[in-house]
């Protein structure tokens, strides 16, 4: 086995890890570039072939597979760089996009605009055909038509088509018959058809993850072709896999055909690598914290599982657009380490959500930046030490961080510099901790039973600190937590998610409709392990059912026990499994009450590595370093110890005051908390 690697691109540095040929990892940053983000993956391989001796072309001919986490699909999103797309719906129903789902932030302020529809009205073309609900042509599809509404949409200067017909989930036929047509009339013109990419009911849902895909696919088709010329020319010649929303990796030529999954691309693998370096046990709860220098990622592993969500946002809720697909439940807010400190008109400070990002950067990195950040504050604490910076690869401006927080923050508050600064990271830490609690009351779980897994370059400032606000059992930082979102990609499976809608309930249970359902689901995952995941060395299906109370509004998802239901027993086994979660997050349950599934879910996973996190080389450095003067959150400068992670002894007990370094991170031991090395090379922080 040669060389694998992960790359993740984050919004102010590109991380990557390495395992050699014997599993022993290590761990790389560059800045990213905003405006091309592949060149701060090459820079990335190129630093680490650098740091092995060797040239990038040789560095590279040794590696087998590379995986890569990217946010090119979201930023394309965000500023409005995805292709023309137009959006064909069934006649009779142009509002789809428009209506939306309802739901408010704040729900007296009626200031707030409405929102603009994914796809304009002047791009959305009604198609005369009709499914009924029962799979029956209704109103069949006159094709003469669509030739002249493909026409119109040619004439409109569209370059990509979503096409959402009703009940397409139920017979597609009719969103068929309009795909060849496409393809036959619009030769080159990128299309997606709804009942595959998100063969789910809900209409806004299944239209909005429709539009979305095909307005994508022109970037990231470029985006895909590019990075694996790139990396070919740079002497890569191994398989280069993408990371996708699921928690999983796909084939980069076959994830630029449904990009859509690339949305939560990157932050997808954070509780991964929580769930597999944490070795959480069954009834044990973590709440994942990713803080990079753009955003902080919070997303939780529960029983052993990453719960998902469909209702992933693109920015606000009910605000802006919904991917309407199976993701990883991760909620992001703009604070990290780039996040700016600044104060409003009325004398009220503010930490983000606008980033100082990769370029400037923070103020200390002397590249142009004006406005402090968080990172500059804690640069001024002693947080960070100015001198070894990125290993020492990148000495920082403490003097200029001093001056723009005295100029921005602490003169226009009255206060003085270092108080400014403890104002600044007190105010990041309430953000992250709202954030946490947003998703943790949500889901009925109780933060004091849960430990905090700190994670990204910037988690170790304030991750005691956060987890005593929250009240948590105590912190674990996995010894590549820096990267965690790479290191989780490292060690992930190959994976593909199926879903079909199936209707049935618990008091007239179809189990004849249901196997037969499950049954196409198999065939499907069998098709992928035996194509994509050809050679895994494990292949394993993930069950599960999106049931609710009859008449309910929403879904919850549910893991099935079994594949084929083949008796009383088994059905028996959903029903309760569904009340236990239904409990577990609404913290009410009805167990005397029958249900009703409308979805069936399988998700396959192929074992392409190893599966077992690796463990970084020991250092030979001293464990031991220099004390320095630290002004920890509510205390006034203190001496602290300072530790070498990589060196620290298994078993040692560092009592805080303290601050433990890596290459990659400072971790802050607040006064009463102790940090020790487990074996697995986890700082464990009681707190």
């Amino acid at each position: 086995m040669g060389l694998r690697f992960a790359v993740d691109t984050g919004g102010t540095f590109t991380d990557l890890m390495v395992s050699s040929e014997d599993g022993v990892l290590s761990m790389y940053k560059a800045s990213t570039t905003p405006s091309d983000p592949v060149a701060g993956v090459i820079e990335s391989l190129r630093i680490a072939a650098s740091a092995a001796g060797e040239t990038l072309d040789k560095f590279l001919s040794r590696g087998d597979v590379l995986m890569h986490g990217t946010t090119h699909a979201i930023n394309a999103i965000v500023t409005g760089s995805t292709a023309r797309t137009a959006f064909l719906t069934t006649e009779g129903h142009p509002d789809t996009l428009v209506f939306r789902e309802g739901g408010r932030i704040e729900p007296f302020n009626f200031t707030v605009p409405y929102p603009e529809p994914y796809v304009p009205k002047a791009l959305t073309f009604e198609i005369s055909e009709r499914i009924a609900a029962g799979g029956e042509v209704r109103t069949a599809l006159d094709e003469k038509a669509v030739l002249a509404t493909l026409q119109r949409v040619m004439d409109a200067g569209a370059e990509a088509i979503g096409v959402c017909f009703l009940w397409s989930v139920v017979n597609p036929v009719h969103e068929l018959a309009v795909g060849a047509l496409i393809e036959k009339h619009c030769p080159g013109v990128p299309y997606t058809l709804s009942h595959k990419i998100n063969p789910s009911i809900r209409e806004f849902r299944r239209a909005s993850s429709t539009c979305i895909d095909a307005s994508l696919k022109p970037v990231m088709g470029a985006y895909m072709r590019g990075l694996e010329q790139r990396l070919l020319d740079a002497g890569f010649n191994g398989r280069v896999l993408v990371v996708t929303s699921q928690g999983g990796v796909m084939d980069a030529g076959r994830v630029a055909e449904m990009p859509v999954h690339l949305i939560n691309s990157g932050p997808s693998m954070a509780p991964l690598a929580a769930k597999l370096y944490g070795r959480a046990e069954p009834d044990e709860t973590l709440i994942v914290g990713d803080t990079g220098g753009t955003t902080f990622d919070v997303s939780l592993v529960r029983r052993g599982r990453v719960p998902r969500s469909r209702e992933t946002w693109l920015g606000q809720p009910f605000r802006s657009h919904m991917t309407g697909m199976p993701s990883i439940d991760v909620k992001s807010i703009g604070a990290g380490g780039g996040s700016i400190a600044w104060v409003d008109a009325g004398g009220l400070l503010h930490v983000g959500p606008k980033s100082a990002g990769a370029v400037p950067g923070p103020v200390c990195y002397r590249r142009g930046g004006t406005k402090p950040t968080l990172t500059d504050a804690a640069l001024v604490l002693g947080f960070i030490d100015e001198a070894f910076f990125l290993g020492g690869k990148m000495t920082l401006d403490k003097a200029g961080a001093l001056d723009a927080i005295r100029r921005e923050v602490a003169e226009p508050l009255g206060k003085d510099v270092e108080v400014a600064a403890q104002d600044i990271v007190a105010l990041a830490t309430e953000h992250m901790v709202q954030a946490i609690m947003d998703i943790t009351v949500n889901q009925g779980i109780d933060q004091t039973q849960a430990m905090f897994v700190a994670g990204g370059g910037a988690a170790g400032l304030n991750c005691v600190a956060i987890a005593r606000r929250l009240g948590c059992r105590g912190v674990l930082v996995t010894e590549a937590g820096a990267a965690l979102s790479a290191s989780g990609a490292l060690i992930s499976d190959l994976t593909a998610h199926h879903q079909a809608m199936f209707h049935t309930r618990s008091d007239s249970f179809d189990h004849d409709g249901v196997n037969a359902v499950l049954s196409r689901l198999l065939d499907t995952c069998t098709a992928f392990s035996e194509s994509s995941g050809r050679g895994a060395s494990k292949v394993e299906i993930d069950w599960s059912a999106e049931a609710r109370y009859i008449d309910q509004a929403w879904e919850i998802e549910v893991p099935l026990r079994v594949q084929n239901f083949s008796g009383e027993q088994d059905l028996a086994g959903l029903v309760a499994d569904f009340h236990q979660m239904h409990q577990d997050i609404f913290a009410v349950s009805d167990p005397g009450a029958d249900i009703e599934t409308v979805g069936w879910n399988a998700e396959v996973r192929c074992r392409i590595g190893s599966g077992e996190p690796g463990r970084l080389a020991r250092s030979e450095q001293s464990a031991r370093l220099p004390a320095r003067a630290v002004r920890f959150l509510g205390t006034g400068w203190l001496d602290a110890e300072v530790w070498r992670l990589e060196a620290i002894p298994e078993a040692q007990s560092i009592h805080g005051p303290a601050i433990i370094e890596s290459d990659f991170t400072s971790i802050v031991v607040d006064p009463g908390a102790v940090a020790r090395r487990d074996a697995s090379g986890n700082l464990i922080i009681s707190i």
